[in-house]
């Protein structure tokens, strides 16, 4: 057995993010505690991708028994040590500062035995905490532990993430031509690179009021206007540019997936709606209007809730029906209900619903996306059907899901996947709209 320079000590909600994660780590020994395994084994039973994470670990555990015994450590076969620890339990060197055994604490305490354990060596390894949990890297950073964040599972690698749009400062001849030709290519913005369908504003670096607003063509070699400057859609009007540009995705037939990312009152719930609701029941492109979102806290199914499936889904799809009722323009108590009840082509239902369906001939909007997985992601998008359209919006700033964050989650991991793709498109809305005080606290708050 080949010798490791380092040792990795996984936290449970490593494995149970991404259950491949003790082949990362090569070529060095990844270490299990026992107390870990435990945890996992909890999660097993669960109906959600936590539970199926957790019979996944289980399964390929089990199969690495096949390299000998696990106590003593298994070699990958790519290269690197799996081991599981039974051992180096002690919490004699943790109990003067955290007295109490709780299974973060033992984890913790596994891996500070098994760093002095190798201190007594002459040629011993550096053992690392590798958790996706802040507090534990906190913790273990007082007994002067080496703590990493599991960040293979991140789909960007910076803070920031792909957009939709760029400013791009250009002579005003550039623009004039943009304006008289209706095009311009993208050779004539230098030192630029460009995704399909990626909106560019083109300003005059002398006098940057003068501006063009247009979007990047399917293959990615000119620019050009949008389709129509859509003045209204089911009564509702696009207030910034980011609107404008969420509108012609919303209202392209030729884009079946639209990804739209940005905070409370940016627009995109309302937006969406008032695209699907003339898509649907004007224009009669689609079928149906299909309106989802996770039933947050995910570990709970909505079988938990007390009450028939309509009184069950009626909290968590409060902000659809609050939508839905300015579109509707409804005075009275029950009238949207009555409304709704007579268009049996609109469907507001929760994602455990509509998960695992093939969804032919409809626009399908899944809000709070950000709460699925990208393992879910992939889920919906594959089950999405011929002449349908899917639009995932969502913050990915504000995560309900314990083991994702803004960016391993699924929502920003279709932004990322597909923005290089000719049949999806994505914006970033940036502006509130709700109010001055709703902006003023979502930037302060």
């Amino acid at each position: 057995m080949g010798k490791a320079n380092q040792i990795y000590v996984l936290d449970t909600n490593v494995l149970l993010q991404d259950p491949y994660a003790i082949y990362q780590f090569q070529p060095h020994e990844v270490v299990i505690p026992a107390v870990v395994l435990e945890e996992v084994d909890s999660k097993k039973r669960n109906m959600d991708e936590i539970g199926r994470n957790a019979r996944l670990i289980a399964k390929m555990v089990d199969q690495l028994r096949d390299g000998g015994k696990l106590h003593q450590g298994v070699v990958l076969d790519r290269g690197g040590v799996f081991r599981v620890e039974l051992n180096h339990r002690s919490f004699k060197h943790l109990k003067d500062r955290f007295a109490e055994m709780t299974n973060d604490n033992r984890i913790i305490a596994v891996a500070l035995n098994l760093q002095k354990e190798e201190n007594e060596k002459a040629n011993g390894c550096e053992v690392v905490l590798v958790s996706k949990d802040a507090l534990v890297r906190v913790k273990a950073d007082a007994f002067d532990l080496r703590t990493e964040d599991f960040l293979n599972d991140r789909v960007i690698e910076t803070d920031k993430g792909y957009d939709g749009f760029e400013t791009c400062y250009v002579d005003q001849e550039v623009i004039d031509q943009f304006y008289k030709s209706g095009q311009v290519s993208v050779t004539m913005l230098p030192d630029r690179s460009f995704f399909p369908n990626q909106f560019v504003v083109l300003k005059d670096h002398v006098q940057p009021s003068s501006s063009a607003l247009g979007k990047v063509d399917l293959l990615g070699h000119s620019i050009k206007p949008l389709v129509g400057e859509h003045e209204q859609v089911w009564g509702i009007r696009p207030r910034n540019a980011q609107q404008k540009m969420a509108l012609e995705l919303l209202l392209r037939t030729d884009l079946p997936l639209v990804t739209m990312i940005g905070k409370a009152g940016t627009g995109k719930t309302l937006l969406a709606l008032a695209a699907g609701l003339l898509q649907t029941e004007d224009l009669h492109l689609y079928k149906k209007l299909v309106v989802a979102r996770p039933v947050v806290p995910l570990g709970k199914d909505i079988g938990y809730l007390p009450g028939e499936k309509e009184e069950k889904l009626k909290p968590w799809m409060q902000p659809i029906y609050d939508n839905l009722e300015f579109l509707f323009d409804t005075k009275k108590p029950g009238e949207l209900d009555r409304i709704l009840a007579g268009m049996s082509s609109i469907q507001v239902e929760a994602l455990t619903y509509i998960r695992g369906r093939s969804i032919p001939d409809q626009f399908i909007i899944i809000d709070e996306a950000q709460n699925l997985t990208k393992h879910e992601v992939k889920t919906i998008l594959t089950r999405v059907g011929e002449r349908s359209k899917i639009v995932l919006m969502g913050d990915p700033a504000q995560i309900d899901h314990p083991y994702l964050d803004e960016y391993t989650n699924g929502l920003t991991y279709a932004v990322e996947t597909f923005k290089k793709e000719a049949l999806s498109g994505h914006v970033r809305l940036i502006k509130g709209e709700r109010s001055a005080l709703a902006q003023l606290a979502a930037d302060l708050l």
